[in-house]
């Protein structure tokens, strides 16, 4: 029997191709065992356990971006995350690590070096984090989800998709249309716009959507605004537009992004690897607003799509309700043009990602020699 440690977490944009190889791992091999590792305070303490996997943690060990006290305690903190990560391994009797970044692979990464189990990296941006930046220098397979990724070493795969994004695309978003709507309290007769800043939400995009809501329902279209859990409170409600019969629906997180892409025929969202990728494999069509801060990893992910003429890109300086409701009714009431948009992301993400993580990872745990180290 394979043993394999899947590491990552923090966000969706790691948890989520985490899980799609998981699923891809036992498909492809149903003996093999699969363990997770996160830390405590990402969102994989809750999304992989309903996913039907082993859960193990080890302590978040975050990198001050400024000169203070706490980096000196970095190096003490890591080497205790890297022993919680050596005993995972060891009573799991590790064939392969496999990675995507965040604060729970670096030391899993470390751990498995000092072991010799070999490690298989996936990287989800086309900007790397430190961890695979780190791993790569020793693992075994390095793998990317866009061709332009600046990783070294790395080989373009695609992003992992979980296994019900990938019948989505197989079946056609129009065929769970009517039912996705209505499962979301939505006119199944009327163009819908879904919102979303991912598993954290977005707080000028959440501010812009409510500032264009009105317009955008007396235009005919209904929104689905996904708020993320901090910023969702209860004083949000629905509306419905007494004339047009458009709804606003808010909603604080959706466990099934899938139902909600089949609801939508236009989308507003940060540019994460994860739903860069997502909505391309669907065929959703986008207005991708790039997070305006860290090292502009959200605008490289972005630019693939934009390029196509799958996606619309708007600074997050550029985003207020004019722009927003401009963007949005010129698309909405153009269903042809959302169809070559659509056909445009799906031509450029190709499908099958998860399945080749899968197999490179069981290659790498079948060249493992058993005294340790790799052949």
């Amino acid at each position: 029997m394979v043993s394999v440690v899947l590491a990552g977490g923090g966000t969706a944009g790691h948890t989520s191709p985490l899980i799609a190889t998981a699923e891809a791992l036992s498909a492809a091999d149903p003996g093999v065992s699969i363990t997770c590792v996160g830390t405590p305070r990402g969102l994989e303490t809750r999304v992989v356990p309903e996913a039907g996997l082993r859960l193990e943690l080890v302590p978040a060990v975050p990198l001050p971006r400024k000169l203070t006290p706490d980096l000196l305690k970095v190096p003490f903190r890591l080497r205790g995350a890297v022993r919680a990560a050596r005993r995972i391994l060891t009573e799991t009797d590790a064939d392969v690590v496999v990675g995507f970044g965040g604060y729970a692979a670096m030391p899993v990464y470390l751990a498995a070096r000092a072991l010799h189990v070999p490690v298989v990296i996936h990287e989800q941006n086309v900007l790397p984090g430190l961890a695979n930046k780190v791993a790569a220098r020793f693992a075994v397979a390095v793998l990317t989800s866009f061709p332009n990724s600046t990783l070294r070493g790395g080989t373009f795969v695609g992003l992992p998709v979980r296994s019900a994004i990938a019948t989505l695309a197989s079946e056609g978003r129009q065929k769970r249309s009517r039912s996705a709507r209505e499962q979301f309290g939505l006119d199944p007769d009327l163009p819908v716009v879904l919102v979303s800043g991912g598993s954290q939400g977005a707080r000028s995009l959440n501010n812009a959507t409510v500032d264009a809501a009105d317009r955008l329902l007396a235009a005919g279209v209904q929104v689905l605004h996904v708020w993320g859990p901090k910023n969702y409170h209860d004083g949000l409600t629905d509306i419905t537009d007494e004339a047009t019969g458009a709804r606003y629906r808010p909603v604080a997180y959706v466990d099934h992004m899938e139902d909600a892409y089949a609801a939508a025929d236009l989308m507003v969202a940060r540019s994460g690897a994860g739903t860069v990728v997502e909505t391309a494999v669907v065929g959703l069509p986008t207005i991708l607003v790039p997070l305006p801060i860290g090292n502009g990893e959200q605008a490289l992910n972005a630019a693939p799509l934009v390029e196509a003429g799958a996606a619309v890109l708007v600074a997050d300086a550029d985003l207020t309700a004019d722009r927003l409701v401009a963007e949005i009714v010129e698309r909405a009431n153009d269903p042809e043009r959302l169809r070559e948009m659509g056909q445009a992301a799906q031509r450029l993400m190709r499908p099958g990602a998860a399945e080749r993580v899968a197999a490179a990872v069981l290659g790498a745990a079948d060249g493992k020699d058993r005294r340790g180290g790799t052949l």
